[in-house]
């Protein structure tokens, strides 16, 4: 009785059975709607590989601090990666907040044990001529699907997800434009899922280069071609038999064909950073960049390629050292002509 007054006077309610493995399954679960298939499979993996071991069969208002804590230094001690640490413990704090919201718990065991965000690594970009070698080399000695993919990549920025789940309906090439409208992903490389694109920015018109132009035209003749009634139907980039390609397939393709001429390793979604630093390279102002990558805001933009602006930054300080030296100049001038009227008033 004196438990169920204290919880009507501070409005948490503390479920004496409810153990942290079953909450987590169970705030899992109401998550699924507003997560992307791929994300929620990556929540669950590491709810099961390291949260359940760790804290499941412990009551939920049990868990404090000192055992999340115990658990990264254990955890950082035996070599575990860092950044793999702090998303397992900040996903724990996002699930324990809304334990608090819904007064299940009076305060967040994990607010102060998430460990500092490891620095991303800089992101590894091909120069204008590495990213021209790797298109002229899959032309050369590949000319397939994929030759093309690459070449709408590299020129247009796109994401895997969203170049792997393009359709021929959303492709304008009258217009010479294409608009985003999906993204492909595959939830442990296994079942594919069509959604939506990352964020509200990425659904856009994307304008397409001539080069880009010509690669599309290649898959239309391709696909119309393999269509008895001549028909662009269904998915631009596909597999023979018209199923959506792989992501990881396309990827350990970019990595064979790239090692190949001996270019450094990178990503599929390295081609998209790669476009935008020959952009900034060839001084593409940063807010045009932003907009042609689709970016939410120009903060992230700067956050990502900001370190590529360092001939930007040397002419914004020479402008700068111009202006001061002009202001100068001008005061001198000034000084000297009130000099020579006070010299002509004697």
């Amino acid at each position: 009785m004196a438990r169920v007054l204290d919880a009507e006077y501070r409005g948490v309610y503390e479920d004496r059975t409810l153990r942290v493995g079953l909450f987590l399954y169970e705030w899992l679960e109401a998550k699924r709607a507003a997560l992307a298939p791929n994300t929620w499979a990556g929540y669950r993996a590491c709810i099961e590989r390291d949260l359940v071991p760790a804290f499941g069969g412990m009551l939920l208002i049990d868990l404090r601090p000192k055992h999340i804590d115990a658990w990264v230094s254990t955890q950082l001690a035996a070599g575990r990666g860092p950044t793999t640490v702090h998303h397992a413990v900040a996903m724990l704090r996002n699930a324990l907040n809304h334990a608090v919201r819904t007064w299940r718990l009076r305060y967040n065991p994990a607010k102060h044990s998430v460990p500092a965000k490891p620095r991303a690594a800089v992101r590894v970009c091909w120069t204008p001529d590495q990213a021209a070698a790797f298109l002229r080399h899959n032309a050369e000695h590949y000319a397939d699907r994929l030759t093309d993919l690459f070449e709408v990549m590299l020129g247009t920025g796109m994401r895997r997800g969203e170049i792997l789940a393009l359709h021929w309906s959303d492709v304008h090439l009258m217009d010479r434009q294409l608009y985003i409208r999906w993204t492909l992903t595959a939830v442990n490389n296994g079942k594919i899922h069509l959604g939506e694109p990352k964020t509200e920015a990425s659904r856009a018109w994307v304008s397409l280069s001539a080069r880009v132009m010509a690669a599309l035209h290649r898959q239309a003749d391709l696909q119309m071609a393999a269509h008895p009634d001549g028909r662009l139907e269904g998915l631009v980039f596909t597999r023979p038999d018209g199923e959506p390609l792989r992501p990881q397939w396309v990827l350990d393709q970019v990595r064979k064909r790239s090692a190949e001429l001996d270019l450094p390793k990178i990503g599929l979604h390295d081609l998209r950073h790669t476009a935008a630093s020959i952009m900034i390279a060839a001084g593409i102002p940063l807010a045009v960049v932003s907009k042609t990558l689709r970016h939410a805001n120009l903060a992230i933009t700067v956050d990502l390629y900001g370190h590529l602006l360092k001939d930007s930054a040397d002419e914004a300080v020479k402008a700068l050292a111009s202006a001061l030296d002009q202001a100068d100049a001008r005061r001198g001038n000034v000084s000297r002509e009130a000099g020579s009227t006070v010299r002509l008033a004697a």
